[in-house]
């Protein structure tokens, strides 16, 4: 992996010295500049956890991808830089079925500095600079996080919600190995139920907000604000997302 060619893909031109201030950087840069998305599933191309093909996918195609993608090359990276990392199982909670995901059903990423700091480039809309661990909490432009101690292993990362904490994902301080996630990999684009298997979706983080795109509807927020458009076609998705992400797929 060339250090220097993925710092360039998010905006960074020096790489420095293990720190927070650069670590909150290199979090926010790449939320940034590279999406959240699922376009390969579950027909174009079967995700593996390969790090070199993850690598070429992200940095020289220009695409995004999800969590196993994202975080499991954002660890290559802080590790390459010098930073002490865990690669963590977090479950995701379903709000409209009201349960939990199995174990390994996504990644987070806990830094080691002079405290511990819970990272994440995969989850989509979500906290945006490192959040001390445990107990701390960070508001930014995309909303107000916590992480709650349940017992001295198992924590939530919550999120207010119109003045209601609601839980995104619990997860655990057991450090995990890349290869351990390839099996919930397999199953986010096999199993039939699978969310990844019913629908297409590119999203990434902006100064003001963000942008999200489905194949069903286009939304742009800004500060606050939601612009919503449909989506009419397949040939309009893909004129959107090149438009709107630079990803060419067609």
């Amino acid at each position: 992996m060339d250090v220097k060619e993925y710092l360039l893909r998010i905006g960074i031109e020096t790489p420095e010295k293990p720190s927070l201030e650069f670590l909150t950087e290199l979090q926010n840069r790449h939320l940034l500049s590279i999406p959240f998305e699922d376009l390969d599933i579950p027909d174009r191309d079967k995700i593996l956890l390969i790090p070199e093909k993850i690598y070429n996918k992200i940095i020289h195609s220009n695409r995004g991808g999800f969590c196993y993608e994202l975080n499991g090359l954002f660890y290559r990276l802080l590790i390459q830089l010098g930073f002490n990392v865990d690669m963590l199982s977090a479950r995701v909670y379903n709000h409209e079925r009201g349960d939990l995901g199995p174990e390994f059903d996504h990644m987070t990423l806990l830094v080691h500095l002079e405290k511990d700091y819970l990272v994440d480039v995969g989850f989509g809309d979500s906290f945006r600079i490192p959040m001390k661990f445990p107990g701390g909490g960070v508001k930014d432009i995309s909303g107000q996080y916590k992480i709650f101690s349940i017992d001295e292993n198992e924590f939530d990362l919550m999120r207010k919600e119109k003045d209601e904490w609601k839980l995104q994902y619990k997860f655990n301080v057991i450090p995990r190995n890349f290869s351990d996630f390839e099996g919930m990999c397999e199953f986010q684009q096999t199993f039939p139920d699978s969310i990844f298997r019913s629908r297409m979706i590119c999203t990434i983080a902006t100064p003001s907000g963000r942008i999200t795109l489905s194949n069903s509807g286009l939304t742009i927020t800004e500060n606050g604000k939601k612009l919503k458009a449909e989506v009419k076609n397949e040939t309009e998705f893909y004129k959107l997302l090149s438009k709107y992400f630079r990803i060419e797929l067609l």
